[in-house]
């Protein structure tokens, strides 16, 4: 089929799904429509702020639609005046019921940011990096009625570092499901997809990242600490409290540096500042405190006395 013939309705809202966008309509794909979340109140003037999927959609003269909700039939049986042969969906942010699963030719494909089925629901990017994980990925998935369960069509994987963020791997993982994207859908004109069934025994489920989490627990390893400053930037970002002011941690390290001192206590101030935990110790590297932007410790220092001793928390 000639890819200009081919009937798209793409849904996304964040950042994320910007990319798989912009491929679809430069590799010559008929995109009839965009659906993204509804306009929000942003900022502190709390001005209504479109997301950036509806901006690069109108920066391309796509037709964009924005529901509450897919579940009215009035909205149902728009999506079907559109005659999709297939609806990609990419972190798009509400439930799809089976009405409009079942709308398009093709289904519904999604371009989900982990590896299935090692991580269902909100925030697969950040638990992998939370939990650990060496590797993480893209998943092409044909969906279903269930929270991420559809059968695999077509995974690729990158490995997670070290010192890998979220916002690393969000942009990489962007970047690769663009290409698993445009990989699934010439495997789909060419009739050669493989469905592949989920083991639902793997799974795991990825939590919404609340703000509250951000607030470190000086008691957990230092491991455990790291990979939460890690995972938590670029949002909510990693916080302790120091002074009586709460203070932001974007960047910290893992020393081989062994300690008695109790968990939360500052044990080396340079142009660090190394913290006791639980177990091990935490090196930070690049702090934000309030109403400033993020600072290397260094210059965080400048400003401040903080001496060994001092507690966190």
């Amino acid at each position: 089929m000639n890819r200009s013939d081919f009937r798209i309705v793409y849904a996304g809202t964040p950042e994320f799904a910007v990319p798989p966008l912009t491929a679809l309509v430069n590799a010559g794909y008929n995109v009839v429509a965009v659906y993204s979340q509804p306009d929000r109140r942003a900022g502190r003037g709390r001005k209504l702020s479109m997301s950036p999927v509806k901006e690069k959609a109108l920066e391309h003269n796509l037709k964009v639609e924005q529901p509450q909700s897919l579940r009215d039939a009035e909205q149902q049986l728009l999506l079907k005046s559109y005659q999709p042969d297939l609806m990609v969906v990419a972190a798009y942010g509400q439930i799809l019921p089976i009405e409009v699963l079942t709308t398009p030719t093709h289904g519904c494909f999604n371009i989900h940011a982990s590896l299935l089925p090692r991580w269902r629901g909100a925030a697969p990017i950040q638990r992998a990096i939370e939990h650990g994980d060496k590797k993480s990925g893209v998943t092409i998935m044909q969906m279903d009625v269930g929270l991420d369960t559809g059968d695999m069509l077509h995974k690729v994987e990158c490995d997670i570092g070290t010192n890998t963020t979220g916002a690393q791997l969000h942009d990489q993982l962007a970047t690769l499901g663009t290409d698993a994207l445009m990989h699934t859908l010439e495997q789909l004109h060419a009739q050669k997809l493989s469905p592949e069934v989920q083991d639902n025994s793997q799974s795991c489920y990825a939590h919404k990242i609340e703000k509250a989490e951000a607030l470190l627990d000086w008691n957990q390893s230092a491991e455990e600490l790291h990979r939460k400053v890690c995972a938590f930037n670029a949002w909510p970002v990693a916080q302790t409290v120091l002074n009586n002011e709460v203070i932001r941690i974007w960047e910290s390290s893992l020393p081989e540096t062994v300690t008695t001192a109790k968990a939360s206590e500052i044990i080396a101030v340079n142009d660090c500042i190394d913290v006791a935990t639980g177990n091990g110790t935490l090196r930070i590297h690049t702090v934000q405190p309030p109403g400033k932007k993020a600072m290397k410790v260094a210059d965080f220092l400048n400003s401040r006395s903080i001496t060994s001793g001092v507690c966190f928390g």
